[in-house]
């Protein structure tokens, strides 16, 4: 058994430390706190991924480095650099396959199909945090110092998905309650499911092409809000829900209580224009495919009621 190291323990970090140690792997998941997948294979460390050294010694001997890690949103422009940082070194000192989970802020705004040739053009703060990362890593891949990839995914359902559709749209819908957007209801949209998306960071590790170059998870479904949220009800067995568009100035009320809330308008092109994912190079240079939408929108319903019922 080969040792993988996967940073973070959330949903998508989790997954990827159950698909590797199911295939025989030893893993061990790194965390603040300690937290992890129940598995023989995995072991869970609570590792303050900033300290350099310390990452370096946990990592020692390590196959892979995954950097599944995710700040507070609202925090990115301060605390990625140095995590990322301190991932990128340990790396490079380990000499680990780096596979970093990425999105797709990088790109800017973007119009068309959303390609991995597209260069780095980010105009919002935490677009340029994002960029610079990969800015920053393939230099190092390019110099040979490591070796690198990213998967990159664009918003999430499935289980433990943490996205302004998760947050906003799946629990109103559960409650046959009316629910604003802050963005066209219409437009097509790349939902990425977090089991696809554990998937595509595990086959990009085994892949030796796959370093020096970004990936795009496959899509669930490129449909609209509007769309995506018809189909959500028909599974939840709901009313047909009542969707509107949410204003500038409702969103910047939000804001005021919210800071997660508060981080949306910089980054509300996202869902006012067409965003959808060319995943053609990873469907067939990785041979994955997407699951099923009905599939990940049972599950997303199953994960929120779940949530929901958690916190009453």
């Amino acid at each position: 058994m080969s040792l993988h190291v996967v940073v973070g323990a959330g949903p998508t970090g989790n997954a990827v430390a159950r698909l590797l140690a199911e295939s025989g792997e030893r893993v061990r998941v790194v965390s603040r706190r300690g937290a992890g997948p129940d598995h023989p294979h995995i072991e869970p460390v609570a590792v303050d991924a900033r300290n350099v050294q310390t990452l370096v010694e946990t990592a020692k001997g390590a196959t892979a480095l995954f950097n599944c890690a995710m700040p507070p949103y609202d925090r990115w422009p301060a605390e990625w650099p140095p995590l990322a940082g301190a991932l990128l070194s340990a790396a490079e000192q380990t000499d680990a396959g780096y596979i970093m989970l990425g999105n797709t802020y990088g790109y800017g705004a973007v119009d068309g199909s959303i390609t991995e040739a597209l260069p780095m053009a980010a105009t919002t703060v935490k677009g340029r945090v994002r960029a610079q990362m990969w800015i920053d890593a393939l230099a190092a891949h390019q110099a040979g110092r490591v070796r690198v990839t990213e998967v990159r995914a664009s918003e999430y359902l499935g289980a433990g998905a943490a996205s302004l559709y998760t947050m906003l749209v799946v629990p109103a819908v559960l409650a046959g309650q009316p629910v604003s957007y802050p963005g066209d209801l219409d437009v097509p949209h790349s939902w990425s499911h977090t089991g696809d998306v554990a998937r595509t960071l595990v086959a990009a590790s085994r892949y030796d092409g796959a370093f020096g170059r970004a990936w795009h998870v496959p899509s669930t479904s490129n449909l609209s809000v509007r769309a995506l949220t018809t189909r959500l009800a028909e599974i939840a067995g709901t009313a047909a829900p009542a969707l509107g568009v949410m204003s500038q100035e409702e969103l910047q009320r939000l804001g005021r209580t919210d800071p997660i809330m508060a981080e949306i308008p910089e980054m509300r092109y996202l869902y006012q224009q067409p965003h959808v994912l060319d995943s053609t190079r990873t469907e067939r240079e990785l041979e994955l495919k997407p699951a099923p939408l009905d599939d990940v929108l049972a599950e997303t319903i199953e994960s929120v009621t779940a949530t929901l019922r958690s916190a009453r």
